[in-house]
């Protein structure tokens, strides 16, 4: 894999995680307004996004385990970190939607639209 296309897998891990990082911060915000729809909808939108990275990021992995020499960019290093983020604030975005979903019906007697 040559330099040129190692800044492309790297620009496109940090596209699709800041992406699924942004579309994870909308379903918080949108489950704060009450609206589980749209939270739910975020984070399969999010989930799909990672899926995206993770293709991108699967080409690196087996380019190294068919034994081609791979010199890490930078730019590289930055992109893992951008999707480990990610990948972890989704996770996180899940568990609070499903919390405030939960605490909601709670509070309406079983409703669970704002």
């Amino acid at each position: 894999m040559n330099k040129e296309e190692l800044y492309n897998l790297s620009f496109q891990l940090i596209l699709h995680g800041g992406n699924a990082r942004s579309l994870a911060m909308e379903a918080i915000f949108s489950a704060k307004e009450k609206n589980f729809t749209g939270a739910f909808e975020k984070l399969s939108e999010a989930e799909t996004e990672l899926l995206s990275a993770h293709q991108f990021q699967t080409q690196l992995i087996q380019a190294e385990a068919s034994g081609e020499p791979i010199a890490i960019p930078i730019i590289l290093v930055h992109a893992q970190d951008h999707l480990m983020t990610a990948m972890t604030l989704t996770d996180l975005a899940k568990e609070l939607v499903e919390l405030r979903q939960e605490m909601h019906i709670g509070n309406k007697g079983g409703r669970t639209d704002g």
